[in-house]
């Protein structure tokens, strides 16, 4: 983890660089800092990963990763930018390595933009697909194969191990450690709980808090676990894991639950109106092209899709058919 401080001082020499008078003795200063030490210039390269991230995203979604009042006019990146170092130099560090999901996605090693989801081989010939919006790390040691999921959900599909030692592989988050037994599996991460589903194979699952309390996990069962408790198995079946095919399998799924899923797929914001959120759905949508399963939605249930803009999204009752 990197320090703090070093994430402030390098968020100041970003500012600086970024004011309209920066001088070439700036530019040489902060060459030289960030040579001074390797944290230096991961702090840098990982700010700039941010920078990146952010300045792709559309200006409406770009005002609230910034958690911005929506101004009459959108402020220029430079100044949005400044305001993002300001805030971390002010205090806002701790924040932002901490709870964030925007900050997660930006230190990570390997991470996903929204709608993104991307396939990784480790060293191990170990495979992680990374769902939209998902951020791991990856620490292999002489003694583990630690993934550690930073935020969103992977699926893993577990290699023997090459070395010569023993060395479990093992995904990590803040609830709890999933330890692979010859096996192919979920984790997501969620807010106050993280789930888990095997599809080949087994694992085991030891909440945070609770090291020595180990429940066994076999193909065809899923479980939610806390930092504390591991929920009895129950059964799961292959659509589980259908989103690393661009696929969202919906048996009988609430309307609001659908977009929900959907949701995690697209940026900006996508409502249900409560009114219809208890509509059943069936069917095979895209996770890729969102805005095709919402058109599919208007062909399957007496729904419409009302868009304010590309990134305010609800869908309500059908209006009633004009004689």
């Amino acid at each position: 983890m990197i320090s703090p401080a070093i994430v402030q001082r390098a968020s100041e020499w970003m500012v600086r660089l970024w004011a309209d008078d920066a001088s070439e003795a700036d530019r040489a200063a902060c060459e030289r800092w960030r040579a001074e030490h390797p944290d230096h210039e991961l702090a840098w390269r990982r700010l700039q990963s941010f920078d990146d991230k952010l300045s792709s995203a559309p200006r409406e979604v770009a005002r609230h990763v910034l958690r911005e009042p929506a101004p009459a006019t959108f402020l220029a990146r430079r100044r949005a930018f400044q305001l993002l170092g300001l805030a971390i130099t002010a205090g806002g560090a701790a924040y932002l390595l901490g709870g964030s999901e925007r900050w997660q996605l930006a230190m990570a090693g390997h991470s996903t933009a929204t709608g993104e989801i991307r396939s990784i081989v480790l060293a191990d010939g170990s495979t992680v697909v990374l769902s939209s919006s998902s951020a791991i790390d990856v620490r292999f040691n002489d003694h583990e194969r630690l993934i550690v999921l930073r935020t969103g959900e992977i699926l893993v599909t577990s290699a023997p191990d090459p070395a010569t030692t023993y060395r479990p592989l093992r995904v990590r988050d803040r609830h709890g450690t999933v330890q692979a037994l010859g096996t192919r599996f979920t984790v997501r991460q969620q807010a106050d709980s993280s789930q888990v589903a095997v599809f080949e194979g087994a694992v085991e699952v030891r909440p945070a808090h609770g090291v020595d309390m180990a429940v066994r996990v076999n193909a065809g069962q899923g479980a939610t676990f806390s930092t504390n408790a591991v929920q009895a198995p129950a059964s799961v079946t292959d659509s589980a894991a259908a989103w690393s095919r661009g696929l969202l399998v919906a048996d009988g799924m609430r309307l609001d639950a659908l977009l929900a899923e959907l949701a995690r797929y697209r940026p900006g914001l996508l409502r249900c109106d409560p009114a219809i959120a208890h509509l059943k759905v069936n069917g095979v949508f895209s996770v890729r092209d969102t805005d095709r399963a919402l058109h599919n939605l208007t062909r399957v249930l007496p729904v419409d899709v009302v868009s304010r803009t590309r990134y305010w999204v609800t869908v309500t009752a059908a209006a009633p058919a004009t004689k």
